[in-house]
């Protein structure tokens, strides 16, 4: 699926994915973050996606006035959850909307475990 605008100079269109993407990155830069998950496992086992899976860990929801992202973590044992969501929140919005052009309508955080880095 992909989100279309248009400009003067004809119509764009972005996949998801690569909203996707950039969102993931964009969270992975962030401290106190150790990776990003499924949604919501079944099993109670969050496992961590490495590499070019770490979109996997994002759901992207097309809007009328522009995009919600949804993205599952795994934090690090020990930070402090608020100021960790707030910086991951604030990187994904700044990205996505200076990257693509799009208006992020909300970015929701889904903490879905926490790991003791050794």
């Amino acid at each position: 699926m992909s989100i279309k605008m248009t400009n003067s100079f004809g119509e764009i269109a972005i996949k998801n994915d690569v909203i996707a993407t950039i969102a993931a990155v964009s969270a992975m830069e962030c401290y106190g973050l150790v990776g990003m998950t499924y949604k919501s496992t079944k099993n109670g086992i969050a496992k961590l996606l490495k590499g070019e899976h770490l979109s996997k860990g994002v759901e992207i929801i097309p809007e009328e006035h522009g995009v919600v992202i949804n993205l599952f973590v795994i934090v690090q044992f020990g930070t402090k959850l608020s100021v960790v969501a707030e910086n991951i929140i604030d990187k994904v919005k700044y990205n996505v909307e200076t990257q693509t052009g799009l208006n992020v309508l909300e970015v929701n955080l889904n903490i879905e475990g926490v790991k003791v880095q050794e």
